[in-house]
């Protein structure tokens, strides 16, 4: 039997944000009782959207599908400000399970704004947490800067008064191109106060950089609409491993993507549980001899609490 060295990511799989947002969606259903409603997925993951579904979860696109009579979460993208807003005016139970770390960009943005600033979201157009940032102020606030090529011809209606905040799962190494280009053209723009792309998204950029330095093949686990994860398909590839694929789990697996393959590079996205790791690994041994190796660039342990609406008696 052929030999495969596995080198494992370490951070992988969920982060702190994740993590509460499903716990807050669990809680719901202890605290009041199947079914609870979600406003959109969850979080960016299939599997976990299909077992909190089992549980008694109602994913909706919107607030006006659900009955007033029963409470709603809103995802860990973080939501428009008119989406409270619309619960509130029909009495309704809520509970938003709006990542820490991006409500921190709409309170910086929010800032920003009450300085007098015109402001650039760095971001990708119709993700949800694009949409909910730009929705913390009114129309037209807020300007979206996508790539190198839209910050190089961006056009503000106020040059000297500018100020920028970031989706927090980009590229890193991109991001950082689409800033220095904003600074270049306007030196006096306002930066945050610390860097908006998460812990968790760097973190695991940073190992995906390091495996593929070591690695033939470089799968990552997680869904084709999740932004964190798609990014470490793309920072593997940038790394010059261009036998990077993402997958939904092991049965998404093309084994044709290890022939001449003796060391395969494997992480999981901020949205992707752990099962899903140890299912690739299993499928691995089925059909090779695996040697295992976890290299860890960081250790995580940050933990946010449940909000208070979950946890008061």
């Amino acid at each position: 039997m052929k030999t495969l060295k596995i080198l494992l990511a370490s951070p992988r799989g969920f982060c702190a944000g994740v993590d509460r947002a499903i716990h807050i969606v669990e809680q719901a259903l202890i605290k009041w009782g199947a079914p609870v409603y979600v406003r959109h997925e969850i979080v960016h993951n299939k599997h976990v959207v299909e077992r909190l579904k089992k549980l008694g979860a109602i994913f909706v696109k919107e607030v006006d599908e659900c009955p007033d009579d029963r409470p709603i979460i809103f995802s860990a993208h973080g939501v428009p400000k008119s989406v409270p807003n619309s619960a509130k005016a029909r009495n309704m139970i809520y509970v938003d399970a709006t990542c820490p770390l991006v409500s921190k960009v709409h309170v910086g943005a929010e800032r920003h704004y009450q300085e007098g600033h015109e402001i650039i979201l760095i971001g990708h157009a119709g993700h949800p947490e694009v949409i909910g940032t730009m929705g913390q102020l009114p129309e037209g606030a807020v300007s979206l800067v996508q790539d190198v090529e839209e910050a190089k011809t961006f056009v503000p209606k106020s040059p000297n008064s500018l100020a920028f905040v970031t989706q927090t799962t980009l590229s890193v190494d991109d991001t950082i191109e689409i800033v220095k280009i904003l600074e270049a053209r306007f030196p006096n723009i306002a930066k945050p106060h610390k860097e908006d792309i998460c812990y968790a998204t760097t973190n695991r950029q940073d190992a995906v950089k390091k495996l593929s330095q070591s690695a033939d093949l470089l799968l990552v686990i997680g869904s084709k609409n999740s932004s964190n994860s798609l990014r470490l398909k793309e920072v593997g590839e940038k790394a010059g491993l261009q036998n990077s694929h993402l997958i939904d789990d092991a049965s998404a697996i093309d084994w044709e993507w290890f022939d001449n393959v003796e060391t395969l590079a494997l992480t999981a996205g901020a949205s992707a549980p752990e099962d899903l790791v140890l299912e690739v690994i299993e499928a691995c041994k089925k059909r090779f001899d695996v040697i295992m190796e976890e290299l860890e660039v960081s250790r995580e342990d940050v933990v946010f609490k449940l909000p208070r609406i979950l946890t008061d008696e």
